[in-house]
């Protein structure tokens, strides 16, 4: 891992996900590019055309510009190489497009753990980034003083087409030297028997070079319940999905159960594209 990007619209809530990035850039010894997507407020909009006028976004950027600079400064970012950015782009887009051209191994970002993300994350921005990213993005929920990721549960259907984001899984396991727990979960919609579950699992991870790592069936009313409950009785560090590309949901899930399991659950989160 040599390039981590971090967007932040400077709300603490993206100083959580700086914070994280510094451990893990320091653990790596990996670049830290922090953006910040400039999206011109309504209100400086001149009354007749509808356009901000040069001089306000020159104003806007420069402001940008400085407080990255002071982000630079802060002494847990000491020592590692930083890049800072600014982009007058859409947020969700924006992100995603500078991380396709530009060789990033991880995008974080920080939410607010119980209420759904805030500033430049408010509603589908985030859903949108994870579609977009053709990398692996980690999602910070608390203050972390010490990134000690040791339990990662991954929870799947373990189907063919999750093989190619499962690579990237193992990669990022023993990047942190982590014990994996792999899960399947089943609910009265998505029943399986035990035999039938167990069987699945053990097939998908022949094909793999596996870390150490266990494997489970957890019974729930539905897939978030189960997710959530299963992690919180394992203690885990943190949460591995794999979504989808056309509709940034998790593989086998319904409706807006990704973007509630990332608004609710307390625990970071890591996403890899199918």
């Amino acid at each position: 891992m040599k390039r981590i990007l971090i967007p932040t619209d400077f709300s603490k809530y993206a100083d959580l996900a700086i914070e994280a990035g510094a451990q893990i850039a320091k653990k790596n010894n990996a670049e830290i590019i922090l953006i910040h997507m400039l999206e011109l407020p309504g209100q400086s909009n001149d009354a007749i055309t509808g356009e901000t006028s040069i001089p306000a976004i020159m104003l806007f950027k420069k402001k940008a510009e400085e407080i990255l600079k002071s982000i630079k400064n802060r002494p847990y970012l000491k020592g590692i190489p930083i890049t800072e950015v600014v982009q007058l782009d859409n947020a969700y887009s924006g992100i995603a497009s500078y991380s396709n051209s530009n060789n990033i191994d991880l995008i974080i970002m920080g939410s607010h753990g119980s209420s759904g993300f805030e500033e430049i994350f408010i509603g589908t921005n985030t859903e949108k980034v994870v579609r977009l990213s053709n990398v692996p993005v980690l999602i910070i929920k608390n203050e972390v003083d010490d990134l000690n990721i040791q339990k990662i549960v991954f929870a799947s259907d373990f189907s063919k087409e999750i093989k190619k984001p499962f690579h990237e899984l193992l990669k990022f396991v023993k990047l942190f030297n982590a014990k994996l727990k792999l899960v399947m979960i089943c609910t009265p919609n998505s029943f399986k028997s035990t035999s039938a579950a167990e069987k699945i699992m053990k097939d998908f991870v022949a094909d793999f070079d596996m870390p150490e790592h266990t494997m489970e069936i957890y019974n729930d009313t539905n897939i978030e319940k189960g997710i959530t409950n299963y992690a919180n009785a394992k203690n885990a560090d943190l949460i591995a999905l794999c979504t989808h590309g056309r509709t940034a949901l998790i593989h086998f899930f319904n409706g807006s159960i990704s973007e509630d399991l990332v608004n609710h659950t307390s625990r970071p989160v890591v996403t890899f594209k199918i």
